[in-house]
């Protein structure tokens, strides 16, 4: 028999479940897609970008740095509005804090390149990340390449459970394997897929925890934020980020994106990390790119430093705020009252539970009767680690209201709501 010539990580990488549902949604052109985390198409800054690129080509002072190269760790222009707005917020959210500088920070192509070069920094195949149960699932995807352990961490109404938290650092030290931790992953703001924020007093906490288990762990533990969804409140109060925790910045690894707040195509990402760590993420970042695309970086310095970006998130807010208004009153309307939900204050997203008895997952009857009825969902099964301690729940759905128009949202909802009732 023939040895294949791919490589471990090449042999072990699953195909991306995002991937298969887009493929879905693309196959099937009266399929409403409640799934894909698509922000919304109306409120792209279209005609913002253009004047911003015409600015920036209209002369060759301009035009032509932006055309050329630029340096691994970013547009030190960028960087510096950057860490200037991501202080600024802390501020604005009650922290008192010592202001973010340039030389913290590194611009990606997203941040979802962030999250993997963190992820391949950090972890060897067998290592150990705890993450909220459940969490976003293209991180899973990243765990599962990287052959690394997951245990999940249950989420209560203000973010993770930390008594579970606790318990779950307790049994890997008893067993062991706290050697093997290297982080604890967050997606602190509007969680995808649930909603949930996370509180400041909660990141502190988790940090004290992380802390104190160091000593047995021999090593940092990090807490990795994810905060991809922080701009897209459209109610309630603001929460400090974990860098807001000064005691503890040193272990911090914060991560965040322009492509949700300004635009998806744009593509730039953004993390404010130790020194030590970013060291090592500009090593790894200068193999892989040496460098995020420098145009796209050159339009998000004008968007930041002129009053573009300012004025674009309100009006995306409102579109946000209304288009989650549209979803909800129409789940009121359609959904059987044994499905639990809440209302979302910000992101993209509506995480909706029926009961345990019923499965909602890839091979179950509820997706496959709703793929017959032209309404396509996230399967909560797909958000949940391979945690070894706990069975996978398979009850739940992940809901967008980002992608769709309105009309499609109540079509959507209409339809799914009408598979429901034959299921409850």
């Amino acid at each position: 028999m023939k040895r294949s010539a791919l490589s471990e990580l090449g042999r072990s990488t699953e195909p991306p479940a995002i991937s298969w549902l887009m493929e879905v949604a693309l196959s099937r052109p009266n399929l409403v897609s409640l799934a894909a985390g698509f922000t919304d198409n109306e409120s792209l800054p279209l005609n913002q970008t253009r004047e911003l690129l015409d600015e920036i080509l209209r002369s060759p002072k301009t035009g032509r740095p932006a055309l050329q190269y630029g340096t691994t760790a970013g547009d030190p222009e960028l960087r510096k509005l950057t860490a200037a707005v991501s202080h600024s917020q802390d501020v604005a959210a009650g922290a008192k804090v010592a202001k973010y500088t340039a030389s913290q920070t590194v611009i990606t192509h997203g941040s979802q390149q962030l999250l993997y070069i963190l992820t391949e920094a950090l972890c060897d195949p067998g290592d150990i990340v705890i993450l909220e149960d459940p969490t976003y699932f293209v991180y899973l995807g990243i765990a599962q390449s990287h052959r690394l352990q997951c245990r999940g961490v249950r989420l209560e109404a203000d973010g993770i459970d930390l008594a579970h938290l606790e318990q779950v650092l307790e049994s890997l030290k008893k067993s062991g394997d706290l050697p093997r931790v290297k982080m604890l992953y967050l997606v602190s703001y509007f969680q995808n897929p649930t909603g949930t924020t996370t509180s400041f007093a909660k990141k502190v906490k988790a940090l004290e925890l992380l802390r104190r288990y160091e000593k047995f762990a021999g090593h940092p533990i990090y807490l990795l934020e994810d905060a991809a969804y922080r701009e897209l409140r459209f109610s309630g109060a603001d929460e400090a980020s974990a860098l807001a925790a000064a005691k503890f910045s040193d272990r911090v690894l914060y991560t965040s994106t322009y492509s949700k707040p300004f635009a998806t195509g744009v593509r730039v990402g953004f993390g404010i990390l130790p020194p030590e760590i970013l060291e090592v993420v500009l090593r790894i970042k200068g193999n892989h790119d040496f460098g995020t695309a420098n145009l796209l970086q050159r339009i998000m310095t004008a968007a930041l430093s002129s009053t573009a970006y300012d004025k674009h998130l309100p009006q995306l807010r409102a579109r946000y705020a209304k288009k989650a208004i549209t979803m909800t009153n129409a789940i009121r309307e359609h959904f059987p009252s044994q499905v639990e939900w809440a209302e979302p204050a910000g992101g993209l997203y509506v995480w909706a539970k029926v009961p345990d008895k019923i499965k909602s997952g890839t091979k179950s009857k509820l997706f496959q009767t709703a793929l017959e009825n032209d309404v396509l969902y996230v399967p909560g099964e797909l958000c949940y680690a391979n945690d070894p301690t706990r069975r996978k729940p398979n009850s739940a759905m992940r809901i967008s209201f980002g992608g769709a128009n309105e009309k499609n949202i109540a079509l959507g909802i209409a339809r799914l709501g009408g598979v429901l009732k034959k299921f409850l």
